[in-house]
C-alpha cells in the first residue's frame, strides 16, 4: 500500500523556546561556527520549510539550539487509499448522470 510522508520544520519554534526571535539573533551563532549565509538565506530557512538542507547547516543549527535533527524535523507517514484499477467494476450512480429536463416558458414570463 502506498504511503504519504510529510514533515514539519520546527526551527522557528525551537528558536523562540531559546529566546531567539529574529534572524539577526541567529546569524552571529551561524557565523561563529563557520556557516556563512546571507540574511535572505537565513530568513528563508527560518520562515519557510526547506526542501534541501546541507548536513553542516543542520548540524550547526542543532548545536546552536542544543537539539537533535529529530527535534528540528518531525515526520509523519500515513497509508494512502488504493486507487481503483482500470476496468475494475464500481457502482454507478445513474441519478447523478441523468440530465434534468429544461422547462420552456414563453418569452417575458417567469
Amino acid at each position: 500500500m502506498p504511503r504519504q510522508i510529510s514533515y514539519r520544520w520546527r526551527l522557528r519554534e525551537l528558536m523562540a523556546a531559546r529566546g531567539m526571535f529574529t534572524i539577526a539573533e541567529l546569524m552571529p551563532h551561524l557565523t561563529e561556527r563557520g556557516i556563512t549565509l546571507s540574511s535572505s538565506q537565513v530568513h528563508r530557512l527560518v520562515s519557510g520549510t526547506p526542501e534541501r538542507l546541507s548536513l553542516p547547516v543542520l548540524a550547526t543549527l542543532c548545536d546552536i539550539l542544543d537539539c537533535t535533527p529529530a527535534d528540528l524535523i518531525t515526520t509523519s507517514a500515513q497509508n494512502l487509499l488504493a486507487r481503483r484499477a482500470a476496468g475494475e467494476e464500481a457502482p454507478i450512480n445513474l441519478a447523478a448522470r441523468r440530465p434534468t429536463r429544461v422547462r420552456l416558458t414563453p418569452e417575458g414570463e417567469r
